[in-house]
């Protein structure tokens, strides 16, 4: 008998042993997600794409804008992304909500966080014009701000992050990351919409980058590829499950610089004015103004420079088993 004809003959069985209600939910652990509907991802890259945009008009989509059609170009696509974001929104909380079937609060939670969210649409851009400067002053390679915002993973990534920080903070659950994840699997950059970032934020390259929920990074900050802002093993409670919610994630100050291959681990403080060489594993504080290196002989040369008003700067070198 052909291959194709036991599998017809099969269809039926294996149709119902995968549709019963106790095989789904041992998967899904709730009643099931087939009765609701489910987050877009076309819809929402169609969302931030817009959205993109308008926060840089010019740049995309539409290449020919003018200052007289610009308000027309900026309304009609805002309208738009809009309401593919509300019902994104509703979706989302719809995804977590255990509310009955029937109620309003999903669909009314996402036309006032929507609206919110567009209100901050201005300091987003203000943000993402301070990340583009960042790019193309800290970059020799590149020739213009407009370089780095058409071609930098940087941009790409930092861009999904600021939409989707704006709607985590407005606690709409699961859109926040699935933003942050489009870029991700675009740029190789895993951002976590919890994260804090400051203004003037660039990864060089960025292939590899790891940030993680809690991590807050000051301002003029800059990293190169793969470098790790991550957590160190997690705290159980009593029923050895991990503990959610605590910063876990490193702090860099502001005038960081962090090289390549470098790993921080823990809610660790990285002083401002440090620079943090490539491949050296941290998970203890490193003073303002500090240089790490990781030396040939294995051991981690750490050069702290003090400020002092009185009599400028004074070095001081130690050194720290790595």
């Amino acid at each position: 008998m052909p291959e194709e004809d036991l599998f017809s003959d099969n269809l039926s069985a294996l149709v119902e042993d995968l549709c019963r209600e106790e095989s789904y939910r041992s998967v899904f652990h709730r009643t099931s997600h087939v009765d609701v509907h489910m987050p877009s991802i076309q819809d929402l890259s169609e969302a931030v794409d817009s959205l993109r945009s308008v926060l840089f008009p010019g740049y995309f989509r539409d290449s020919e804008l003018r200052p007289d059609t610009l308000p027309y170009y900026t309304g009609a696509v805002l309208s738009q992304a809009a309401r593919l974001l509300q019902d994104q929104i509703k979706r989302g909380f719809c995804f977590s909500c255990d509310r009955e079937q029937g109620c309003t609060f999903c669909e009314d939670a996402a036309v006032t966080i929507t609206g919110r969210f567009m209100k901050r649409l201005p300091a987003i851009r203000e943000l993402l014009a301070s990340d583009a400067r960042a790019a193309f002053e800290g970059d020799p390679a590149a020739k213009s701000i407009g370089e780095a915002i058409f071609c930098y993973p940087s941009i790409t990534a930092v861009t999904n992050y600021r939409i989707a920080h704006e709607l985590y903070l407005l606690q709409v659950p699961l859109i926040p990351r699935i933003i942050t994840e489009m870029a991700h699997a675009r740029t190789g950059i895993d951002i976590h919409p919890g994260a804090t970032l400051g203004r003037r934020f660039f990864i060089d390259h960025g292939t590899g980058t790891v940030i993680g929920e809690t991590c807050v990074i000051g301002e003029n900050v800059r990293l190169y590829q793969n470098v790790t802002l991550g957590a160190k093993s997690f705290p159980l409670d009593e029923a050895g499950k991990p503990i959610k919610g605590i910063p876990r994630h490193p702090i860099v100050e502001d005038d960081v610089i962090i090289y390549a291959g470098a790993t921080i681990l823990g809610r660790v403080t990285l002083g401002r004015g440090s620079e943090i060489g490539g491949n050296v594993w941290i998970v203890e504080d490193i003073p303002p103004y500090s240089k790490i290196r990781l030396g040939g002989d294995s051991r981690e040369l750490s050069r702290t420079y003090h400020k002092n008003s009185d009599s400028g700067i004074r070095n001081s070198v130690s050194e720290k088993e790595v």
